[in-house]
């Protein structure tokens, strides 16, 4: 039995598992499916968010050319299946990917999709058009990309630069939404037109988002709910309330802590919760320019200050797991293995000497016991942000800091991130499905979610030979060399991966919760309700 089905077993979870995906029943049409959700993203637009609170309730008002499989647990290339595209092929040295396109697909305000909308789509995202993405988190996930050709109204090529096998793994995510030519960015912010099985209704911050079957969809028979109304509840205790009592049908995706799993099924014996592990981890980003922060040295003795495990231990009980910069085993498929992950900076299971190598950098940089070094710690107003950031201000204490708490809440909060207006953050970043769009645009030089600003060639020349490698071994062995380069280096030291679980009444069908990403699964268009 593998480590994850050991988890789900233990907490008498494996066959609601694996009960949520493999339905025998006859599905049922009708009903509005209500999920709360923590948080109020900036805007509708999945191309501008790097928030799941915005791709997820989006997901389902779009299409994507190609699609992860929505039943299959684990995101990975032999996982993508059609959506607008039904067909694609590479040329002889994998630099041409063309797609034969769906014909017959309406957008929702009734105009025809054509090759020109994916040409205008990417044109957006390389920065190409006229019109201007307000935020363009996923710039550099396409620095390979030159340009995106239609031939016709039902064909459409994509033109790379260099060979890039995993290539497709980009355009079938839930932030690779397709969009109209005609309708400007500025209207996809406040007001959505998609081609998807939903159609989006309205948008109230701190309230709700909802969004209405789409009578039209290409899909014949798809969706079978009415719509979906997200709740935002930005109380934890509140939220939990309103699923018990039935007031919302599931919780956000991975958002329950272990300890608050318990509770739910203490309160709502028939709920059904299930444990997974998170591609997301809780890190540490240092501003670079702001000195002292300047110096490595003090970045180094801030990464060996961290224990791992009482993360882990604390927040979930001890359900998480210890990672590098990409997901470890059960649910990640390309993080270091756990003899080399050891051996890594910072990851010697003896906190104390590694404390004391910290203390002894801090004592030669001038600090110590009645020199403290004052620091604002800086992270998101959500729990799974502010419960970390609390047990890592004390740690940090016993390495000669004085750290404060600041909390800012999400609209302001990745703004603040993005011009630096920070000295230390405890933040969150996803890490896969594959290595590719996370290690270049977290860690290459001037990539587009490069928050701390580091930039090291010989990593860049790294990112881009695994990028090129078509040997999956070989690319494995060259994403391990980063890992440790980057832990040499001190980049955005990783704490923990936090294992999530989900709650949903029984009657909810259909949906599917990945183990390899928190993006991806949220079309719903399979999801029923059972009363």
């Amino acid at each position: 039995m593998t480590p994850l089905l050991r988890v789900l077993a233990s907490g008498g979870l494996l066959a609601a598992s694996m009960g949520l995906v493999n339905e025998t029943e006859a599905q049922k049409t009708g009903g509005v499916w209500k999920i709360y959700s923590p948080d109020s993203p900036a805007s509708m637009s999945p191309l501008e968010e790097a928030t799941v609170y915005a791709v997820g309730p989006m997901m389902g008002v779009f299409n994507n050319l190609v699609l992860f499989d929505q039943h299959v647990k684990q995101n990975s290339l032999d996982s993508i299946i059609p959506d607008l595209a039904m067909s694609w092929t590479w040329n002889e040295d994998r630099t041409k990917l063309t797609f034969a396109l769906r014909q017959g697909v309406k957008w929702h305000d009734g105009k025809p999709f054509t090759a020109n909308d994916v040409e205008c789509t990417w044109n957006l995202l390389i920065e190409k058009s006229d019109e201007k993405l307000r935020v363009n988190p996923r710039f550099s996930n396409y620095k390979n990309l030159d340009r995106v050709s239609p031939n016709g109204d039902w064909e459409v090529t994509f033109h790379l630069k260099r060979p890039q096998p995993a290539f497709l793994m980009l355009l079938a995510g839930g932030s690779s939404a397709i969009y109209p030519c005609h309708v400007p960015p500025e209207t996809m912010r406040k007001h959505p037109i998609g081609t998807g099985p939903f159609k989006f209704v309205e948008y109230k911050p701190n309230q709700h988002i909802k969004v209405t079957r789409n009578p039209d969809y290409w899909k014949p028979g798809r969706p079978y709910l009415d719509g979906i109304e997200y709740r935002i509840i930005r109380n934890v205790g509140t939220a939990l309330l309103a699923f018990t009592t039935r007031d919302v049908d599931m919780t956000f995706p991975t958002q329950v802590t272990v300890p608050l799993m318990k509770d739910v099924k203490n309160q709502s014996p028939s709920a059904i919760c299930e444990l997974t592990p998170s591609t997301v981890n809780r890190h540490v980003i240092v501003n670079r320019n702001v000195a002292p922060f300047d110096n490595q040295d003090l970045r180094r003795a801030i990464a060996l200050a961290i224990d791992r495990q009482a993360f882990i231990d604390i927040l979930g009980e001890g359900q998480g797991d210890i990672g590098a910069v990409l997901q470890p085993a059960p649910g990640g498929l390309w993080g270091i293995p756990p003899d080399q992950m050891k051996e890594l900076p910072g990851y010697d299971s003896d906190v104390q000497k590694n404390r004391r190598q910290a203390r002894t950098i801090m004592e030669k940089l001038g600090y110590g016991p009645t020199k403290r070094l004052k620091v604002k710690l800086t992270t998101r107003d959500l729990s799974q942000y502010r419960d970390p950031a609390i047990i890592l201000l004390d740690q940090l204490k016993q390495i000669y800091f004085d750290a404060e708490l600041e909390t800012v809440e999400t609209g302001a909060y990745f703004p603040k991130i993005r011009r630096k207006d920070f000295v230390i953050s405890l933040n969150l970043q996803t890490s896969g499905p594959d290595p590719d769009p996370t290690l270049d645009a977290f860690y290459g030089c001037g990539s587009s979610l490069n928050w701390d600003g580091y930039c090291n060639p010989e990593i860049d020349k790294l990112i881009e030979l695994q990028s090129i490698e078509a040997d999956e071994a070989r690319r494995r062995q060259i994403v391990w060399k980063i890992e440790r380069k980057l832990a040499e280096d001190a980049v955005r030291p990783i704490i923990f991966y936090a294992y999530g679980a989900t709650c949903w009444h029984p009657y909810v069908k259909g949906a599917t919760l990945l183990l390899n990403s928190i993006f991806n699964a949220y079309r719903y268009e399979d999801v029923w309700l059972d009363k």
